[in-house]
């Protein structure tokens, strides 16, 4: 019997309408999707991230182009790089927070910048959002897939802003009956503070950024980051190997990814760490020096 070649998967290309909004904080909002282009979703994990792409002034929806029929990646990217920088969409990577297979809906939280300065793309649209506003999303996809974390050792670290919350709050709801992590988060104020749902032994350290002076006294309130920094170098760790996850403001995680390595002698392989923004810069702009050598040796350490 002749064996068939598999047909190719059709690249997760969808549309989506927003159903819900929902103030979870002064600077977070928690925004509920469905429509048709969620047929079929899943997730597979915690910690899954999508492409959203966000509409340009004067669309109701994000022009993208139709996959192709091969399902070739680099080709709809090459067809969307095509369309003028005028009409294409602006892209950001977010967090699915929760997926409803009841009602066919997913969660995306949101952080919200106070300022309009602060407001990229993303935040201007989730300030205004509305049922029945329409976003396109790309995946969740093998091609960026996170790895699912803690693996063997004895128990898990995990540090952020409150840009990581809804990561962080996915793998608090993953975490097994038994299995130990220690979380801390930076955060404006108490406001946004948040309780996550586990079955696992986890202790949260808040850290508040807005109020009190800074890590060094006289400073003034702290800058986004410090806190954190600060607080995990200064912590004391449980007895017993850990996996590291780290994410949030690129500086802060690159100090404190250094920090684990050179102070608390942990291999490269056990941090996973990802940079969600720059201070004072934009997805839009380009790479830095340092940003491209995140880069290299995530790649590297996947290998």
């Amino acid at each position: 019997m002749q064996q068939q070649t598999p047909r190719p998967e059709r690249l997760p290309v969808r549309y989506l309408q927003v159903t819900a909004v929902r103030r979870l904080s002064p600077h977070l909002a928690r925004i509920t999707f469905g429509g048709p282009g969620l047929a079929g979703f899943r997730l597979d994990g915690p910690d899954q991230q999508v492409k959203l792409y966000f509409p340009r002034h004067g669309q109701r929806a994000p022009r993208l182009p139709e996959p192709s029929a091969d399902g070739d990646l680099m080709r709809w990217y090459q067809a969307f790089r095509t369309i003028p920088e005028d009409e294409r969409p602006w892209m950001r990577s977010y967090t699915v927070r929760a997926h409803h297979p009841g009602d066919g809906t997913i969660d995306i939280d949101f952080v919200l910048h106070s300022t309009d300065t602060a407001r990229g793309p993303a935040t201007r649209w989730a300030h205004r959002a509305a049922p029945g506003d329409t976003l396109g999303m790309f995946g969740p996809s093998a091609y960026f897939a996170r790895p699912v974390p803690l693996g063997t050792a004895d128990w898990m670290l995990l540090a952020g802003d409150e840009s990581a919350l809804p990561a962080i709050g996915t793998l608090a709801e993953w975490l097994p009956e038994g299995a130990r992590a220690v979380a801390y988060i930076e955060v404006p104020d108490a406001a946004d503070e948040q309780t996550f749902d586990t079955r696992g032994d986890l202790t949260v350290h808040w850290l508040h950024r807005g109020t009190g002076p800074g890590p060094a006294p006289g400073t003034g309130p702290a800058g986004p980051g410090e806190r954190l920094v600060e607080a995990v170098r200064g912590a004391r760790f449980p007895v017993g190997s850990v996996f590291a996850w780290l994410a949030g403001e690129a500086g802060a995680v690159r100090a404190l990814r250094r920090h684990l390595v050179e102070d608390r002698g942990l291999g490269r392989r056990d941090i996973d760490f990802t940079g969600y923004w720059r201070r004072a810069l934009t997805q839009d702009d380009a790479p830095t020096e340092a940003d491209l050598a995140d880069a290299r040796e995530r790649s590297a350490d996947a290998r």
